[in-house]
């Protein structure tokens, strides 16, 4: 594709230009993403990579700096951007595209925040959605070129970094040729880490969307400085033409998920089998004898069965089925603390058999599929259908279970005051001349939160 159309879309699509459907799923996404990151706060993660930034990105004097989501402190927008994106990655509750096999708001999200602090003036509610838009649709093309058209699969940071340099080009005014250059660097630059030694060794690494917000932003930096970058073959390709052929008619955003449960997205069907299963016989899991699971091969790979760290949890598929029959629910404490050391948990979790399933794993990655058998110990065989996880765009959350989902997360972290503060400022946002209100609530440290709900 020429890079010229791809240059005029980003630059020149405003808030009005959107359908009414896109403008409500920016809403949707700013406020999961954000109620995810909260909760991400309360990682070892979070907290590590938030010193590292301040200490190892710090802003030089009289350069720009942006505040840490929820943090309060300052680094250079890219040590900011680098931040907020490991935090929301921190904790695997944020949405994601099935065709990408990732995520794209957990960078261009933070990417946007730096962008939007760092400004020399301050951005309208609508142009702040109209670039989290932006940066969707780039990130998400660019995605499912990626996986297209290289062999291995990558970390989202691989490609999101693309869709954080676009927005960045576009609030920066930076014209084609560099506009080229930055997806380019961004592209040539993007952690292309191997994903499934994160799912087989799960750590504090994750889906390197961190990293791809830092790079597309130091990518349209270097960019604007005259630093050149090999052609984006994600975009220039001639194999992947045809998905930059329909920008502005097909809206990709429209196609995300949304998880009901803090874990890989990929252990999700199992959780939901398992939970019905539960339901509809009444089943009192001291009864099971033996459980199994089949679903699709890259599911039977997070095998993890007593997780030692909320890593470790979150890419596992016994563990979090094991908690959900346990508990009757999957609660977002559920994939850390105490959680990890429940008796009950990791007993059934010993129990479960993983089972890669032909029709499952037929179906994947377009979708993802599970049912769950419950062998019990008075001889019965109770099996559920098979199931994919909730969310996705054909069965999506509603309104009420995504504003539910943001409150469990973010209530106990930021306290109902500033959560429900934060909520009305998502919800007025595309109204509000000014971000200002809303980076105030979502950059202030969290134990300033009565201070940032009076300034918004």
């Amino acid at each position: 594709m020429a890079v010229s159309p791809l240059f005029n879309y980003i630059r020149e699509t405003r808030y009005a230009d959107l359908p009414v459907a896109v403008q409500r799923m920016a809403e949707r996404c700013l406020l999961d993403l954000v109620g995810t990151a909260a909760a991400g706060t309360e990682t070892p993660l979070s907290t590590i990579i938030g010193n590292h930034a301040v200490r190892g990105f710090g802003a030089g004097e009289g350069a720009p700096r942006a505040r840490l989501l929820f943090d309060g402190r300052y680094a250079s927008p890219m040590g900011a951007a680098m931040a907020g994106g490991m935090t929301i990655d921190s904790f695997d509750s944020h949405d994601g595209h099935v065709l990408t096999k990732g995520h794209a708001g957990c960078a261009i999200l933070p990417g946007l925040l730096a962008l939007a602090d760092a400004a020399p003036a301050p951005m309208s509610g609508e142009e702040f959605l109209a670039s989290l838009v932006l940066g969707y649709e780039m990130a998400i093309r660019a995605g499912i070129a990626l996986h297209a058209t290289a062999p291995d699969y990558h970390t989202s940071g691989a490609w999101n970094a693309l869709g954080v340099a676009a927005i960045a080009c576009r609030q920066w005014g930076l014209d084609a040729i560099r506009f080229r250059e930055a997806l380019g660097i961004a592209e040539y630059h993007g952690p292309r880490s191997q994903m499934m030694r994160g799912i087989d060794f799960p750590t504090m690494v994750k889906d390197g969307s961190g990293w791809g917000a830092m790079v597309g932003l130091s990518a349209a930096s270097l960019a604007a400085d005259g630093f050149t970058g090999a052609p984006a073959m994600v975009i220039e390709s001639a194999e992947v033409a045809d998905l930059w052929a329909d920008l502005g008619t097909r809206w990709r955003i429209l196609e995300l998920y949304f998880k009901p449960y803090p874990t890989c997205r990929w252990a999700q069907p199992a959780v939901d089998a398992a939970l019905a299963l539960r339901r509809q016989h009444g089943v009192d899991p001291r009864e099971i004898e033996r459980i199994e699971v089949e679903t699709f091969h890259n599911a039977v790979r997070l095998s993890k069965r007593r997780p030692l760290t909320t890593e470790e949890a979150q890419y596992s598929l016994p563990f979090p089925v094991a908690a959900a029959i346990a508990r009757g629910e999957l609660a977002p404490t559920d994939v850390s603390g105490a959680a990890l050391s429940d008796p009950a948990i990791l007993d059934l979790s010993d129990r479960i058999s993983l089972i890669e399933a032909p029709d499952i794993e037929a179906r994947f990655p377009a979708e993802r599929y599970a049912r769950v058998r419950y062998r019990m110990k008075d001889g019965r065989l109770l099996q559920s259908d098979t199931l994919p996880a909730r969310g996705d765009a054909e069965r999506p959350l509603s309104d009420e279970e995504i504003m539910a989902k943001f409150h469990l997360l973010a209530d106990r972290v930021l306290g109902s005051r500033r959560a429900g503060a934060l909520a009305d400022a998502v919800s007025g946002l595309a109204e509000a001349g000014s971000v200002s209100g809303l980076l105030e609530l979502l950059l202030t440290g969290i134990g300033q939160g009565a201070a940032a709900t009076a300034a918004a």
